[in-house]
């Protein structure tokens, strides 16, 4: 599937309701600019991982989305803001 980036500028919800890959094309160039995917559930994240699947800490592999997220902010966080005594 492609759009154009007016086509997406003016129906949005295109976005939102992705269920196939979405190709961004600069229609006076010719170019393909990105290539947009829906929201993955975790099954087909690690399909897509590759040859990096095994990077992914064992205790991340089964987590959801959402716990993932968390816990990149947490670690992000203490990083930042952690004091070392």
């Amino acid at each position: 599937m492609q759009a154009g980036l007016a086509e997406i500028q003016k129906n949005i919800a295109i976005l939102t309701t992705l269920t196939e890959p979405l190709q961004i094309v600069d229609k006076r160039r010719k170019q393909i600019i990105a290539t947009v995917y829906p929201r993955l559930a975790a099954h087909n994240a690690q399909r897509l991982a590759g040859k990096y699947r095994q990077r992914i800490p064992t205790a991340l592999r089964a987590a959801s989305f959402e716990e993932v997220r968390e816990a990149a902010l947490l670690a992000a966080m203490k990083e930042k803001y952690d004091v070392a005594n």
